[in-house]
């Protein structure tokens, strides 16, 4: 029956030289299982990890528009010293896209049900069809868009992993970097929802006016001089002893154990050991990918780790899993919405001056994939 489901797909390869290629290609998809269902992909964005998973070590400049068998691909070189830790994907295709939406054309015998609807899911998703699990995709409400659902996947359950995190593990305020992005407007959202505090870091005038347009009562832009003066205060009045960080290199994380520190002393009788509250940063992204540094005084209790919303997801549950999916799709137009600068087409994707475009971080320019547009 889905012999006829035929479409390009993306897929990204790095071979043994350092030559990475993001190449175009028509694949047939298979006759789905009982449990399995196709979707035509309609929409998928273009978030900061899928950049990572395209071109991993490869600024935009470094890439050259190709042809293969009458396919659009672009393709770079790699130093010797980017390729240490990719290893395991050399001689790979990689379909890439790690989350989007669409409409489902093709069910198995048990999951008939989900046939005409429009369901999200995570990854390969640069790709014209898609065959998965129905168990793994988050059926959409009727009404809504698999341009409003394409991001339902990752930035709204990181943000619900994000306050869950802080709930599990006893902290009553949030810090967060990086704050004016995507995933920063919701969590600032659901923060205000549910009356948390949230210090919100960012790094220029503009994206100061865009959350405090949104309500937003604590924003610190980091490029200021007195930067650490007000992070302190401000951690001082919430009380904040946990902050997620986007940025990840650099001396971000060190600033907030240490501001942290200097918050809690405020109002704590002198110790050799510093402030007995634990204050802990999780690092979740690589914005910047330079080295972290950690210099400081920070008192005797403090922890700086890793968190993947994937991870914490494994480890909370499918009960928990499940009451935060349900959340996201009742609140994909509210809380959880998300915005595009532009919308492009597959072919788009792969030219030099459009990923350039898509590449750039700036807040306020994540775009959108539609894989069957025709430009």
């Amino acid at each position: 029956m889905t012999d006829n489901f035929e479409g390009l797909v993306l897929r990204s390869s790095l071979m043994p030289d350092g030559t990475l290629t993001l190449q175009a290609t028509s694949e047939k998809v298979p006759t789905p299982a009982n449990d399995e269902i196709v979707i035509r992909v309609e929409a998928a964005p273009v978030n900061p990890a899928d950049r990572l998973m395209m071109f991993p070590g490869l600024k935009p400049d470094a890439l050259e528009a190709i042809t293969v068998n009458g396919f659009p691909g672009v393709r770079g070189t790699l130093s010797p010293g980017a390729i240490k830790g990719m290893s395991a994907r050399i001689g790979q295709a990689l379909a890439v896209g790690n989350e989007g939406a669409g409409t489902v054309v093709a069910a198995g015998r048990d999951v008939q049900q989900y046939l005409g609807r429009v369901v999200a899911l995570r990854d390969g998703m640069y790709a014209q069809y898609r065959l998965a699990k129905a168990a793994e995709c988050l059926l959409l409400p009727a009404g809504i868009t698999a341009v409003e659902g394409a991001a339902a996947s990752i930035n709204p359950m990181t943000a619900l992993g994000i306050v869950e995190t802080m709930r599990r593990e006893g902290h009553t305020a949030l810090v967060h970097t990086a704050a004016a992005s995507s995933l920063g407007q919701m969590l600032l959202r659901l923060c205000q929802q549910e009356g948390i505090e949230l210090v919100n870091i960012v790094r220029r005038q503009e994206q100061v006016d865009i959350l405090s347009g949104m309500g937003a009562r604590n924003i610190i832009d980091s490029s200021r001089p007195d930067f650490e003066l007000c992070l302190t205060q401000a951690l001082a009045e919430t009380g904040a002893t946990l902050a997620f960080d986007a940025i990840g290199g650099g001396t971000m994380a060190s600033t907030l154990l240490a501001c942290m520190e200097q918050a809690q002393r405020r109002s704590l009788p002198f110790s050799r050991y510093g402030s007995p509250v634990h204050k802990q940063v999780y690092i979740y992204g690589v914005l910047d990918p330079s080295p972290r540094l950690l210099q400081g005084d920070y008192g005797a209790a403090w922890g700086v780790g890793g968190w993947l919303m994937t991870h914490f997801l494994t480890k909370a549950g499918a009960s928990v899993t499940h009451r935060l999916r349900e959340k996201v799709a009742a609140e994909l137009t509210t809380t959880f919405a998300s915005t595009y600068a532009a919308h492009i087409s597959l072919n788009e994707a792969l030219d030099p001056i459009i990923i350039t475009a898509y590449s750039s971080g700036s807040t306020g320019t994540k775009y959108l994939l539609e894989p069957h547009a025709l430009r």
